[in-house]
């Protein structure tokens, strides 16, 4: 039943056959050939032809599901044969947000690289959302990041702790008041905002002032708003609501507004003179940063030397 599964599942990546045929380098009659013989075996329609693009049928669904838990069964004794090669070959598929790919991952990714120069590294880029989705259907290996996971699902190695600081521009009025409370970026740099007797921001000094806060439902959006209540129902006057850490950062950089946006973030930033930062003592300011893996999926070799190296 689940002969010609790669024709199959190359048409659903691609919801394309023309496409799908030219990724497998045969041509498209034949492809098209090749799927309709799988659903014969199958007895029902596994695409939806009448729409364009072509999308799948209900079947089709728990068709391409079946699919991929048997790819993970398979991937997973590909991982042991390799792991018996002395990583000698073999990859790794680690998901990441835009700020863990671009200030996180790169040193760690050259120093495996280094260590282990025979195995390929597949580096995925994408919201939290969808890198939970691929870790959750064995796409992916390893996830960083600093949302809760269900611990029943995955199972995490911790990396480091994260704490979410006020990031105002420079220029802006209500910091004429704040002296006693305000933190460079070589402060933070220097960790001088864990410090215990660093006093916490009140937050209604900054009722007038504009904020950009990221959209509803991202674990830093929803930390900024218990932050906000715990002080005192602060209501903050949102300028803009954006999907990334890092542009709401330049886009604070530029004056637009006031953010909230971690230490693992503000540590690779350059001093410009533009922002000035404040500590939030709070419960919610501090959360971990960990990676991810499904749990009771084999662990290769390579993916345990990397959560080693970390």
């Amino acid at each position: 039943m689940f002969q010609g599964r790669n024709y199959v599942y190359e048409v659903y990546r691609e919801m394309s056959f023309s496409k799908a045929a030219k990724n497998l380098f045969i041509s498209q009659p034949s492809l098209s050939a090749a799927v309709k013989k799988a659903e014969t075996q199958i007895g029902f329609p596994v695409f939806d032809r009448s729409s364009n693009p072509i999308r799948l049928t209900e079947l089709g669904k728990e068709y391409i599901r079946s699919i991929e838990r048997i790819m993970e069964v398979e991937q997973g004794f590909e991982n042991y044969v390799r792991d018996m090669q002395e990583l000698k070959s073999g990859r790794i598929a680690i998901g990441a947000t835009n700020l863990f790919a671009s200030y996180v991952l790169p040193p760690l990714l050259s120093r495996f690289t280094d260590a282990f120069p025979m195995i390929h590294v597949d580096l995925v880029e994408a919201p939290t959302a969808e890198l939970g989705e691929k870790l959750f259907s064995g796409t992916l290996d390893l996830m960083i990041d600093n949302q809760v996971m269900d611990d029943a699902v995955y199972e995490k190695t911790f990396f480091c702790q994260e704490h979410l600081l006020l990031v105002v521009p420079r220029h802006f009025t209500s910091n004429e008041k704040l002296k006693e409370y305000m933190l460079t970026i070589s402060d933070v740099k220097a960790g001088r905002h864990l410090e215990a007797h660093i006093p916490s921001v009140p937050l209604e000094f900054f009722r007038r002032e504009p904020f950009l806060l990221l959209k509803g439902g991202n674990d830093t959006r929803i930390r900024a708003e218990k932050i906000c209540r715990d002080s005192g129902h602060f209501f903050p006057k949102i300028r803009l609501e954006l999907a990334q850490q890092i542009t709401a950062y330049h886009l604070s950089r530029y004056g637009m507004g006031i953010s909230f946006n971690g230490d693992v973030l503000i540590r690779h930033m350059p001093d410009d003179g533009s922002l000035v930062f404040y500590k939030l003592g709070y419960p919610d300011a501090v959360r971990n940063v960990n990676f991810f893996c499904k749990r009771n999926r084999y662990m290769s070799r390579v993916v345990s030397e990397f959560l080693k190296l970390i």
